[in-house]
């Protein structure tokens, strides 16, 4: 059994849509707001790439960890709350997951999607085209760095491959951090921005209270 393990199973697998509070988890949290301004102000607007040549399959996503569970098994048990994997496995067979996007829980592992902060996409014709193939793996399963999170199906459906001059979480309470985790990974992993994009950035670190 993994450390991330504990506690006992859910009671049942549904899908919970009313308003709930957050898990316990412990992502990695994101820079304090004054950091993500100057990481904004340094970030370079660039016309973006061509998608051509993209796939996912080119982030190798759900790579094996050190321990031998996968990029999202360790993000599963990390950012869940009950958690209990099936025995000898990585894979949770229960527990519950806060979607921060629309402030919902989910309490069905199938429907607990992971998020990429920065879109993979949308790192790709910010810059990761030129990267080698490790650099996209380390890209598509960043643990270090506020990259991968909890959604929803909605949620991460809603939000696909867009940037946040196109979309913004429904929970307007994460838009301070969601600007800031954003920003810190464009700056961590040296992404363009765009003319849209980075005064949409800007906008939502405005909401941002410390």
């Amino acid at each position: 059994m993994r450390r991330a393990s504990f506690g006992l199973p859910a009671a049942g697998l549904l899908v919970t849509v009313v308003a709930a509070g957050p898990a316990l988890a412990d992502p990695p949290a994101p820079p304090p707001v004054a950091t993500a301004r100057s990481e904004l102000a340094a970030l370079t607007i660039a016309t973006p790439h061509s998608m051509n040549g993209y796939a996912r399959d080119k982030f190798d996503i759900w790579a094996k960890q050190p321990d031998g569970c996968t990029t999202r098994q360790e993000v599963l048990a990390r950012d869940g709350k009950n958690v209990q994997d099936k025995p000898g496995s990585c894979q949770p067979a229960s527990g519950s997951w806060y979607s921060v996007y629309d402030n919902t829980t989910v309490t069905d592992v199938t429907k607990a999607t992971i998020d990429h902060m920065v879109p993979l996409a949308m790192a790709w014709i910010s810059g990761a085209d030129t990267w080698t193939a490790d650099q996209r793996k380390a890209f598509g399963n960043d643990l270090k760095d506020p990259q991968l999170l909890i959604a929803s199906e909605s949620s991460n459906s809603s939000k696909g491959d867009s940037g946040p001059d196109a979309w913004k979480p429904a929970n307007h309470t994460f838009w301070c951090t969601y600007a800031e985790d954003y920003t810190h990974v464009k700056s961590v992993w040296k992404l363009t921005t765009t003319a849209a994009e980075k005064p949409a950035l800007s906008s939502m670190l405005d909401t941002c209270t410390n």
